[in-house]
């Protein structure tokens, strides 16, 4: 009877823990990207055990940028994103629900030498970010003369 129990406890989990990692990356997350850029929104709860849900979905729209980008790259359309354009607004935040929202454009370039083929992001939800501790972490990742 012992052994059924411990098997039931670690089924529920694993079903709870299934639940859980296909509940934060179903369809409420959606991420469109072509040869100018990449858009997508996240529409759903702010916080799980105070896990930042909501923010993960910025490591997915990271991930699918820099893959677009090397997909551009292969194919001779050099790219890089266009900082000054991203648009990122978070409708609700702090209110439980959320939706957030990100467009990350690319813009072309004449060089494979001035393409950028990775991104990625640093903050945080709801608290400050450590920007500047990371700018010192990747400071050694950076080719000469870049910032």
């Amino acid at each position: 009877m012992k052994q059924f129990k411990k098997l039931t406890v670690i089924g529920v989990a694993l079903v709870t823990f299934a639940c859980f990692c296909s509940w934060v990356n179903n369809s409420n997350n959606s991420i469109k990207c072509s040869n100018d850029g990449c858009r997508g929104q996240y529409k759903g709860v702010e916080f799980i055990n105070d896990a930042d849900i909501a923010h993960q979905f910025s490591n997915e729209m990271s991930a699918a940028v820099g893959n677009k980008l090397k997909e551009l790259f292969h194919k001779g359309k050099y790219s890089k994103v266009d900082f000054d354009n991203i648009i990122m607004t978070t409708r609700g935040m702090g209110s439980g629900n959320v939706t957030y929202y990100l467009k990350i454009p690319f813009k072309r370039v004449n060089t494979k030498c001035d393409a950028y083929t990775s991104f990625d992001h640093v903050g945080g939800w709801n608290h400050q970010p450590a920007l500047e501790a990371r700018k010192r972490q990747l400071k050694k990742a950076l080719i000469l003369n870049h910032k």
